[in-house]
């Protein structure tokens, strides 16, 4: 279950936040309260909060400087700042280290169910972010976002291959298609796209396999076929050399980020 972490030295504020979270929750998450930023530290060392609730002024460790420590976790939870009025300036400076929201003291029921619901719209969209991030090899992602800068005959090699990855498709089959030398055409990739074009195919097949890996059900062997491998020995073994894991235990990570995701 996902936690919110409500850290406030005032108990009234605190146990008012927390009662108010639960109520709009239902039981969908669960709300965790800590009087001081050593405790919302110590706590954050055995668990993954997806929202902190801080007051900005606390003894020992201000609001600030407990989202200053935020930043070293893994996964950084988003961050609500409440304040009084008299931190108005301080709080809205917050802002510029990344926290999501701020809440003026007293607080208004309503506007902390929207700030929350909004704060944890942004959690699920950088969740979502991070994954994707894993999914796509930062080669070709670089390379495809350079494409309009490529020579023609290059932008045409991409889409032929593209096209044909599913085939057993090579470095002289692709420039005889675009009436090029192989060799010189071997020279010119390599010089435009930073990748061998033997690596831009490998990078290509098993990020398809990734996507096929992740988005449907079908078996090893179908999804080494559909990635242009001729037998699924060959092709979890080149996997494993990309990904350090098995197409296998690649899918189960993914699902099992899936779970905690939900």
């Amino acid at each position: 279950m996902k936690h919110i972490l409500v850290v406030d030295d005032e108990p009234r504020t605190r146990e008012g936040i927390r009662k108010t979270l639960e109520m709009w929750s239902s039981g969908g998450y669960r709300i965790e309260v800590a009087s001081s930023g050593m405790e919302a530290l110590a706590w954050l060392d055995a668990h993954e909060a997806s929202l902190i609730i801080t007051d900005i002024r606390m003894p020992e460790m201000s609001g600030l400087e407990l989202v200053g420590r935020l930043c070293g976790l893994p996964h950084p939870p988003v961050v609500i700042i409440i304040s009084g009025h008299s931190d108005f300036e301080y709080a809205h400076s917050a802002l510029k280290f990344g926290v999501m929201d701020y809440l003026l003291k007293p607080l208004d029921k309503t506007k902390l169910v929207q700030a929350v619901e909004t704060a944890l719209e942004r959690e699920a969209w950088n969740d979502r972010m991070e994954k994707m991030q894993k999914l796509v090899d930062p080669k070709l992602l670089e390379t495809v976002q350079e494409e309009k800068v490529y020579s023609p005959q290059v932008q045409k090699a991409l889409q032929y291959v593209d096209e044909h990855l599913q085939e057993s498709v090579s470095l002289r089959e692709t420039a005889e298609h675009l009436h090029m030398n192989a060799s010189y055409f071997s020279v010119h990739f390599k010089e435009q796209t930073g990748l061998t074009f033997s690596d831009y195919i490998t990078r290509s097949r098993i990020q398809r396999a990734k996507q096929l890996l992740t988005s449907t059900r079908l078996s090893v062997a179908e999804i080494a076929q559909q990635a242009g491998y001729q037998t699924s020995k060959y092709f979890v073994k080149v996997f494993r050399a990309m990904e350090n894991v098995s197409p296998g235990q690649y899918r189960q990570q993914w699902l099992d980020d899936e779970q905690k995701i939900q």
